[in-house]
């Protein structure tokens, strides 16, 4: 399904004018690089999953030597390089962020759904805790963009842990703007699993960047 997508809320022509922070613009990608990225991913989950003999650690690992030589002659700064900003992708194409993807998103809020992979196992199944914070503080970002607020920064984020959060199942986190006071956005959310139950929740403040705050 194609996500619900309400921009009415976005100012552009503002977006420059807030803070020290660059316009980021979406990055055209070809037909590889999701692929690509994807297949990261599960190399990931497995480097941190398999039990193998030496030998196939030292086959894998010249074969990472080889992708290494391969891949640094094209490393690029920061607003050049597609991971981030190709935003059709989940988690925009970034191996950073979770692979979620937007359901809806618009002035009233953000929804996304998602799963943690065993990547980010934490122990006995369970997601590792500190990766709630790191979906819940990139939500936090696309909440203020989709809310018209200016450019700004996370100045707090208190998560609660309800419940075990389990991996390579279906989730869904969603969040909405609280209130506003000045320069400072206060937003609520919550992650929940398929029966409405949620695992956890957050507070955070955003607070509008100064024109010389990067």
């Amino acid at each position: 399904m194609r996500p619900v997508i309400d921009r009415s809320a976005v100012d552009e022509a503002r977006y420059e004018k807030h803070g020290g922070f660059p316009k980021v613009s979406p990055a055209r990608v070809g037909a590889n690089f999701g692929p690509f990225v994807a297949a990261m991913r599960t190399l990931q989950d497995l480097a941190v999953s398999v039990d193998a003999d030496d030998e196939v650690y030292a086959e894998a690992l010249a074969r990472a030597q080889q992708l290494i030589e391969l891949l640094e002659p094209y490393r690029a700064p920061e607003q050049q390089g597609p991971a981030g900003r190709a935003v059709e992708l989940p988690g925009r194409g970034s191996l950073l962020l979770l692979p979620w993807r937007v359901a809806e998103a618009g002035p009233n809020g953000i929804q996304m759904s998602g799963e943690f992979r065993r990547f980010h196992l934490g122990g006995n199944g369970a997601a590792h805790g500190g990766v709630l914070p790191l979906l819940f503080d990139d939500l936090l970002g696309m909440i203020v963009h989709y809310a018209g607020r200016p450019i700004s920064r996370t100045a707090y984020l208190h998560v609660n842990y309800r419940q075990i959060t389990p991996l390579e199942t279906p989730l869904t986190v969603r969040g909405r703007v609280d209130r506003i006071e000045g320069r400072k956005t206060f937003i609520t959310a919550e992650l929940v699993d398929e029966q409405d139950i949620v695992l956890a929740d957050c507070e955070g403040l955003m607070v509008q960047l100064l024109p010389w705050q990067p």
